[in-house]
């Protein structure tokens, strides 16, 4: 005689799921906390929970075949002598060389130039490469110091100095000695083979007072020529963009969670920091409260990846947009044709971010001369030129169908939210509603 005997369905904990498992494992055995590459890969709030409200009976859209709808913008106008005129609201972000192989670094140069925006040096200093090939370059001057010079300072188009980045606001990266060849070590005055930490902080200030001092020093190095950025983590982005235009900034570059990193330590990518969406509304109302908002501009990245982005990150406010990881997607980052090679590695192609090892198959992310010859630096630059392009285009469609003749001229009003987490930190109502959560009814 037979019994039933019904069985429950194994249920994993979505507390410790296969992942967590992993790491504590991985760590039990090691005794070293994991450092990766790349952004935060939880899933947070972000651009895809907000919607625009396109033009029907009550607003006017705009034929994208006869009317133009304008995306230049001009950057660092406050105070530079010569502000950066940029034909899209699109720009390349630091992305150093050392962490990158320097036929990247000509691609991303030479793509920027082709679409009428500029591109940034990132740590370890200027390269040829990419000088030669930018007309428009950003030169970032960060704590490590690395690179830096006046000569550099002064061929630059403007300084972006480096206070926090969004994958580690209040932290350092990392460069692993097997990146560090002669000439990368000859750049940062560093010894070859030896792993690198940069410093979190510039040696010789505390606080926004010692920043002020900082941006009149570059600006006497530089004639009072070049447009001061400040970049910003996005940790408390109120009082940081208050500051940074109270210490003289032409320009403040916003970075939230979902921005790159070449290298840190993956706690600090997943668990510091806020989503870049929630970033955006309290930098503006900073810069309101000011009277200096679209005086003093206002830059932001971290998770950018198509014209819809960009949009929305307009009609909150931003001025401008920067790209990182999406531009070396561009350029031939993480492409599937080297996926056996990223199987040799233990990895795949969408996935992986262990730059900092030196051993990209797509030559992006290293230092390897046999690997970067993989990089074809004119037909990346092209492909760089034409997803900065087809985001422009993405940009002003959507800016047409509300009706606007300038993407600077889309604005919250033109937004809903889907969720109620994104329209509190959004500052735009619930879609179907006019309740904005956090904001005061009377």
């Amino acid at each position: 005689m037979s019994t039933n005997n019904p069985t429950t369905t194994p249920r994993p904990s979505a507390t410790f799921d296969d992942y967590t498992l992993s790491e504590i494992r991985r760590a039990a055995a090691t005794g070293i906390y994991d450092i990766r590459g790349g952004g935060a890969k939880r899933k947070v709030p972000h651009f895809d929970d907000l919607l625009f409200l396109g033009a029907s009976m009550s607003r006017y859209p705009l034929e994208g075949y006869r009317e133009t709808c304008n995306t230049n913008v001009v950057l660092g106008s406050r105070f530079a002598k010569k502000p950066i005129e940029l034909k899209i609201p699109i720009t390349i972000a630091g992305m150093s060389f050392g962490s990158l192989s320097g036929p990247a670094k000509e691609a991303l140069g030479r793509g920027a130039t082709l679409a009428g925006t500029s591109t940034t040096t990132g740590d370890g200093g200027m390269t040829e490469e990419e000088r030669g090939h930018s007309e428009l370059l950003v030169y970032q001057y960060l704590p490590s110091r690395y690179g830096m010079n006046p000569r550099d300072l002064r061929r630059a188009d403007a300084i972006e100095v480096v206070v926090g980045q969004g994958a580690k606001p209040g932290g350092g990266g990392m460069l692993l000695g097997q990146k560090i060849s002669d000439r990368v070590a000859e750049m940062r005055t560093l010894p070859k083979g030896i792993d690198q930490r940069s410093a979190c902080r510039h040696p010789d200030w505390t606080g926004p007072d010692d920043l002020e001092i900082k941006i009149h020093e570059l600006r006497e190095i530089t004639d009072w020529q070049k447009p001061i950025y400040v970049k910003i983590g996005g940790a408390r982005p109120y009082y940081d963009t208050a500051l940074a235009v109270k210490a003289g900034a032409d320009v403040v570059v916003l970075d939230g969670m979902q921005g790159g990193t070449a290298a840190t330590q993956e706690v600090f990518i997943e668990h510091v920091g806020q989503p870049t969406l929630a970033c955006i509304r309290p930098a503006v109302q900073a810069l309101q409260d000011l009277g200096m908002h679209r005086e003093v501009q206002l830059v932001i990245s971290g998770g950018i990846r198509n014209g819809a982005d960009v949009a929305k990150a307009l009609a909150l406010g931003a001025d401008a947009v920067s790209i990182g990881s999406a531009a070396l997607v561009a350029i031939g980052d993480n492409d599937p044709r080297w996926e056996e090679d990223y199987q040799k590695l233990g990895t795949t192609a969408g996935a992986y971010d262990d730059w900092h090892e030196g051993q990209d198959p797509a030559g992006i992310s290293t230092q390897d001369p046999d690997l970067m010859k993989r990089v074809d630096p004119v037909a990346a630059g092209r492909r760089l030129a034409n997803y900065l392009k087809v985001m422009t285009l993405e940009t002003q469609t959507i800016a047409r169908a509300c009706g606007k003749n300038h993407v600077h001229n889309l604005e919250p009003e033109d937004l809903c939210a889907l969720t109620i987490e994104s329209a509190a930190m959004a500052g735009v109502p619930l879609a179907g509603t006019d309740w904005i959560p956090g904001k005061k009814t009377f």
